[in-house]
């Protein structure tokens, strides 16, 4: 048996050793454990040793681990040793590199978001920038994994790029010196009104409740009197932030989350423990569907003690605990532990992974009913219900057609190229002179789509040609295919509004990067829009947080 076989057995043993000290406590299933054990370790030797073609051992086994898993509950990973390094930069938000972000798009490796302050921005790099080698090596064919590997590197070595901007033909060369990258929790926070602040949070990473409370404080130095938290599309992550954060709103003491698990050490209770910053400071706190555990502990913790009012849509669902533990080899498993109680005794894990496999545990589903400090109702096992819905932003097939296809993201690259300054991207906006060229830009250029409407009427004519019909309505279908094409033909003007704001958010992303993507939504952004009108009436805002009489 092979070095690197008895070494894969050991982690596989070691991986159930660990998951079985979190799972069972009895002599029968460890009899059971033992059994499957010694039953793998023999199946699986069989296999490395008659198995037609050659097997990689350490492939196999995490295969079988991944699977093995996945069983569970999609939290719950292993983590072998050539991955602790990502899953430490998820954990820490620190890693060594150039602090910029890269995509596949249309085949080539694109720049799309250099980080503000870092080394990349400081060395001229601009969104829309081809990478086309790393230290000589070309990027072409290589997995997006590996290229942004080569991208990183200890603090204080070089990196050698070979880039080409959007729109030229001609290659150039970068030195550029990595350094440490902490991507901040809090990437923007800023004026939106002359009183109102906002606070965008898209991690929980250590110190996120740290920036957070430092926001906050130069928010109100700088007038702030109303606060948005932002929380959309944050996935969450250490729970410890996440009461940080809440105790930056709330008073010291106050009951914040609850833990419940098959062992003591995972049953505990948290609470705040520092002095906040600001017990009564009005908040709005905008919340999606890909807001999820921490972030639903905040929205849920301030909803349940009737601290802010919840605007956007429903949040994730998300109400379980995971930590890690060592195993063999240098590698870890990251295990489901807990799950999560917010003050009101509701979790808000929406999915029983015990039962997801029985269709009828869904449908028969009842969320149970629970009270909020003021006595208002909330409910439990489907994420944060907000107190206001918005609605969803909903293109026209013609702006997502332009989207889908990088059409806006290329023309920004190109306006970005032929102008060095614009507007702040508060108040940056197109002229009608600007919007035309992107018109004629347009012209030789494939963004082809079907309505809804085009998509009926294909469904209309195969069925009366199958009812032989068809020709009984030839000439009306005709028509109205006539009339469609007409439409599509003035697309681009009469859906000309909500184009020019996509267009405008990506231009100002290209001058003012992670502060731009933010700004550049104060004045059209539903969920901003309508915690601003919130904010501004305190009567009701406060007929909100109150319980119905």
């Amino acid at each position: 048996m092979s070095r690197y076989f008895k070494a894969t057995i050991w982690v596989v043993t070691a991986t159930f050793t660990a998951f079985t000290l979190f799972s069972f406590n009895n002599n029968d299933r460890f009899f059971e454990i033992a059994k499957s054990m010694e039953t793998f370790a023999s199946l699986f030797k069989e296999v490395n040793k008659y198995y037609v073609d050659d097997v990689e051992p350490t492939e196999l086994a995490n295969e079988a681990i991944t699977n093995m898993l996945a069983s569970l509950d999609p939290y719950t990973n292993y983590i072998p040793e050539d991955r602790i390094e990502d899953y430490r930069t998820m954990t820490t938000g620190e890693y060594g590199g150039i602090g910029a972000d890269v995509e596949e798009i249309n085949g080539k490796i694109i720049v799309t978001m250099p980080l503000e302050g870092y080394a990349a921005a400081k060395a001229g790099i601009r969104i829309g920038d081809e990478v086309v080698s790393i230290n000589g090596l070309p990027v072409a064919n290589r997995p997006l994994s590996n290229i942004r590997n080569l991208l990183k590197g200890q603090a204080n070595s070089k990196v050698k790029l070979t880039l080409k901007r959007w729109g030229d033909e001609e290659t150039f060369d970068l030195e550029i010196t990595h350094e440490k990258v902490r991507e901040n929790n809090v990437p923007y926070y800023g004026m939106v009104t002359e009183d109102i602040g906002i606070i965008k949070l898209t991690d929980f990473t250590q110190k996120a409740g740290l920036e957070v409370k430092n926001a906050l404080v130069d928010l109100k130095a700088e007038g702030a009197e109303k606060i948005i938290l932002d929380l959309r599309g944050n996935p969450g992550g250490l729970l410890n932030e996440a009461v940080n954060i809440t105790n930056v709103f709330l008073p010291r003491g106050y009951e914040i989350v609850s833990m419940r698990g098959k062992s003591a050490e995972w049953s505990k209770n948290y609470r705040a423990l520092n002095e906040p910053v600001d017990i009564d400071i009005p908040i709005a706190i905008l919340v999606d569907g890909n807001s999820a555990s921490a972030s639903e502990i905040v929205s849920g913790v301030l909803q349940d003690y009737d601290r802010g009012v919840v605007i956007g849509e429903r949040s994730f669902g998300k109400g379980l605990v995971q930590t890690t533990t060592m195993l063999s080899y240098n590698s870890q498993l990251k295990v489901t532990v807990a799950k999560y109680y917010i003050p009101s005794g509701r979790c808000i894990q929406e999915i029983d992974y015990s039962h997801k496999n029985d269709p009828i545990t869904d449908e028969l589903k009842q969320r149970k009913r629970f009270l909020t400090q003021n006595g208002r109702e909330v409910f439990d096992g489907a994420g944060i219900d907000p107190e206001l819905i918005t609605d969803r932003v909903n293109y026209a097939p013609i702006t997502k057609s332009l989207i889908n296809k990088k059409l806006i993201f290329e023309y920004a690259n190109l306006y970005r190229n032929s102008r060095d300054s614009i507007a702040p991207a508060k108040s940056f906006t197109l002229s009608d002179q600007e919007y035309d060229a992107f018109v004629n830009w347009l012209n030789d250029k494939e963004y082809g789509y079907n309505t809804a409407v085009e998509k009926t009427l294909t469904e209309l004519i195969a069925s009366s040609k199958k009812e032989k019909r068809y020709n009984d309505i030839k000439s009306e279908i005709e028509e109205l295919e006539d009339q469609i094409l007409n439409n599509k033909k003035t697309d681009l003007f009469t859906f000309k509004d909500e184009i020019k704001e996509v267009l405008e958010f990506e231009i100002a992303i290209r001058y003012y990067l992670q502060s731009g993507e933010i700004e550049a939504t104060f004045d059209d952004n539903p969920d901003i829009l309508t915690a601003i009108e919130i904010l501004n009436n305190p009567t009701m805002y406060n007929e909100l947080l109150q319980s119905p009489q």
